[in-house]
């Protein structure tokens, strides 16, 4: 595919179908900040926070700065407002007391639940209808995808 020119067919029509879909998922997150009094970077942060946690990754300002593509002067000020909203709570690292640690609390996990619970259902009973092959292969295209946008950006190449 030259420079300028769309994929043929099938391929534009799947790369469409993924944009009305992201679409789709950005709306529903600007609604539940609208409705909840968040930025649209505070409902990232806490996609990355719980991302982290349900994959047993550690989660520091920093890590969170790099995720979010945010100087650390944004991320302070972001942890700042999530955590004085009761969102999200700061722990010294018990292993290093000079480490800080980024926890989403109980009460916002509760909160996020509750407003896109439903949708996890939803996507959930959808996937129930697909074939352990068929679910691969989706996982495996999602994967493709996002390593498609990754390589796009500037200075792309970045393993996530």
């Amino acid at each position: 595919m030259g420079v300028g020119r769309e994929p043929a067919g099938d391929s534009l029509a799947t790369v469409h179908r993924l944009r009305a879909l992201t679409v789709d998922l950005h709306l529903l997150g600007a609604e539940f900040a609208r409705v909840h009094g968040l930025h649209p970077t505070d409902v990232r942060a806490l996609i990355c926070l719980l991302d982290a946690d349900r994959g047993g990754r550690t989660a520091t300002p920093g890590w969170l700065a790099q995720e979010l593509h945010l100087n650390s002067a944004s991320v302070t000020a972001l942890v700042d407002r999530m955590e004085k909203a009761g969102h999200v709570r700061r722990e010294r690292d018990p292993g290093d007391r000079r480490r800080v640690l980024l926890a989403v609390t109980p009460a916002a996990m509760e909160l996020g639940w509750s407003f896109f619970g439903p949708v996890i259902a939803n996507a959930s009973a959808a996937l129930d209808g697909y074939s352990d092959a068929e679910r691969a292969t989706v996982v495996k295209f999602l994967g493709d995808m996002r390593s498609a946008i990754e390589a796009a950006r500037p200075g792309g190449d970045v393993e996530r």
